[in-house]
This record gives C-alpha cells, sequence and structure tokens, in this order.
C-alpha cells in the first residue's frame, strides 16, 4: 500500500516550520507577486530562507507560480524561475501555458505540477499536460471518486498525482473566479481575490411594471449567504484516497493560522499513519472531532462521493467551535531543574 504524501501550505517562514514539526512531507509556497495568494508576507528573501530550511530537515517544497499572467509580468516570472534552478526547489506549480513554456526554458531542472486552476478534470487533459513536460497534476476540486480513478488508472506511470482533501472551496469552477474583479477591482486569476462569495447579500426584486421599486426577498433563519461554500474536508475518505492511489494529499490554507495549520496537518499526519498501519481499524471520528476545533465554516466532502451532493453552502456565514480558544504560542522554554529534598514528607504523601 502506498503511502501519500502530506503536503502543507506554508504562507509564510514561521508557518513552513510549523508545517513540518507538525507532520508535514512537503510544503507549498509562493512570493505575493506570482502566486495566487498576494496577502502573504513571503517576499523573496523568506522564500529562500523558507527553501533553504525545507530541504534541512530532508523535506519537499513546491513553489508555486499559478497566476494567469499578463504579458508585463513575464520578466518577473524569468528572474524567479532562474531563481528556483539554483535553488534546486523540487516542483513548480503552473496553471498558465505561457508560464510552463517559460519555465520549462528557464529552469529546466525543476519538476513541472500543473496547478489545480488549470482545471484538469480528465485522463485527456492529464495526458495533455504530461506531454508538454508536467511531472505532477493538482487535480480539479469538483471531481467524483470514480473519475479520479480513471484518471489514475489511464495517466502516464511516472505522472504524479495530486489532490485537495481539507480547506476552502472556490463558488466557481477551481477559482477560474471574476466576481472579485467585477465588485472589487481585485482579480482572483492574479491572487487578489476579495472573497466576494463570502460577503452577506441583501436581495431584492424589481417590479418591472414600476422600475425603481425594489421588494426585498425575505429570508429564512439560514440568512442571506448565497454564493459562500463549506469548507471540504476528506478525513474520512482518506482509506479511499490511499486505496485509489493518490501519490499528494493538499491541504489548502496559506492565509491560516499556525494554530490551524498545527492541528490540521497533525490530524491528517496521525490518520494517514494510522491507516497505513492498521487499516481495520481506522476509525475517523476522533480525527473530525479534532478538526472541527478549528472550523471558520462548515464541513462537506463536496463532490467526491456524490456528484448531486447538495450539501455544499455555507449559509450561515462563519461559525466557530465555541468550546475551544487558541490561548497562544510558546516561544521559548527553559530548563527547570529541581532537587528532591524531603523524600520522607514525600513518600508519606502519595
Amino acid at each position: 500500500m502506498q503511502k501519500p504524501e502530506l503536503l502543507a501550505p506554508a504562507g509564510s517562514f514561521e508557518k513552513a516550520k510549523t508545517a513540518i514539526k507538525y507532520g508535514a512531507d512537503a510544503i507549498y509556497c509562493g512570493t505575493s507577486e506570482l502566486s495566487l495568494r498576494t496577502r502573504t508576507n513571503m517576499q523573496e528573501n523568506e522564500l529562500i530562507k523558507t527553501i533553504e530550511y525545507a530541504h534541512s530537515k530532508n523535506k519537499k517544497i513546491y513553489v508555486a507560480i499559478n497566476i494567469y499572467a499578463w504579458d508585463e509580468s513575464y520578466e518577473l516570472i524569468k528572474k524567479q524561475a532562474r531563481l528556483l534552478n539554483k535553488l534546486k526547489v523540487d516542483g513548480i506549480i503552473v496553471a498558465d501555458g505561457g508560464v510552463v513554456d517559460v519555465i520549462s526554458k528557464e529552469a529546466p531542472d525543476i519538476e513541472i505540477h500543473i496547478s489545480t486552476q488549470a482545471n484538469v478534470v480528465s485522463y485527456h487533459g492529464v495526458n495533455f499536460w504530461y506531454k508538454n513536460g508536467a511531472k505532477r497534476v493538482i487535480l480539479a476540486r469538483e471531481l467524483h471518486k470514480s473519475q479520479i480513478k480513471e484518471i489514475i488508472e489511464n495517466k502516464p506511470k511516472d505522472l504524479a498525482i495530486e489532490m485537495f482533501v481539507h480547506g476552502a472551496i472556490c463558488f466557481s469552477y477551481s477559482g477560474r473566479c471574476f466576481l472579485s474583479q467585477f465588485l472589487a477591482d481585485r482579480s482572483a486569476n492574479l491572487g487578489d481575490c476579495a472573497q466576494s462569495c463570502r460577503w452577506q447579500y441583501n436581495m431584492f426584486l424589481e417590479d418591472l411594471n414600476n422600475p425603481g421599486e425594489l421588494m426585498p426577498i425575505e429570508e429564512d433563519q439560514k440568512g442571506t449567504y448565497i454564493m459562500s461554500s463549506k469548507d471540504l474536508c476528506l478525513i474520512k475518505e482518506i482509506p479511499e484516497l490511499i486505496e485509489l492511489g493518490v501519490d499528494s494529499l493538499k491541504v489548502e490554507g496559506r492565509l491560516k493560522t499556525e494554530y490551524y495549520l498545527a492541528t490540521v496537518i497533525n490530524t491528517y499526519r496521525c490518520a494517514i499513519d494510522d491507516y497505513i498501519n492498521n487499516p481495520k481499524e481506522y476509525d475517523f471520528k476522533p480525527y473530525l472531532k479534532e478538526l472541527e476545533k478549528t472550523k471558520t465554516r462548515g464541513l462537506t466532502t463536496f463532490y467526491f462521493n456524490d456528484r448531486q451532493n447538495q450539501d455544499i453552502q455555507e449559509y450561515a456565514g462563519k461559525q466557530y467551535n465555541e468550546e475551544y480558544e487558541y490561548a497562544g504560542k510558546v516561544i521559548s522554554v527553559r530548563s527547570i531543574i529541581c532537587k528532591h529534598r524531603n523524600k520522607k514528607q514525600a513518600k508519606n504523601r502519595g
């Protein structure tokens, strides 16, 4: 039974360290200019430090250059590609065909990984990218397990398959959305999504016989978050994912907190290891309970088990587990040395 890679997000150097400490086999990151997270704090110096740290721990690191690039971005892309080639990162995550072409020329020693933004949903798509130099494909989130099985059975043997198992789901098709650009002048395809689908909206009907007269649409207790999705969670499906032969299980969340990252990565690490070591006794319930400590939205399996699944909308907005609260982070520890004095009194006290 093949043990899949556990791949964690690293929105900063500190988050990279957290992910590795809590069990990630590999991390992915990117600078704010060229990856789909402009609000990460990772600039070139921190990127270099993160790459060196990951390799010092014998962990793999993949760097995202997965924007849909305008022509004016290509000089910066070429510069970063040459740097990543020099630093020997383990893969570059790419969505745009033009960027794939540049990476193959400027970073010929580095694996090309096709981003989920490329919307690969078939083995025909997988084989296309393989012929164009890809060594790994990150599947679109919208696939059913039977479709994933068919892709794996028909892919080239030396091409790896990666897929998301936990984290935010975009209301649009694998992130190919223009709503943020339209409402906030912030392009999701350049990493600057305003998450407009998460906003609360007031809805009205206009009577065409009386233009300008708006009638509010009444809402029930679920509220008015009509486009917000629940978060993906496939902890229950770990056995099926491993049996399918998925090479890498990916967690979303470069902008999440270190607390979130530590909890989620540790949970999936334990779940994967426990199933590999004792598949007959695997029980997802303790792991799901742990993940629920960090959730900010409801959890869903999306379309993995059911293409007709309707349990994907988050009508209530953000929600938190009120039974748990993040207390803080230990930043240093000092050794405390004690010498036992009153042995007789301690013994009498039990």
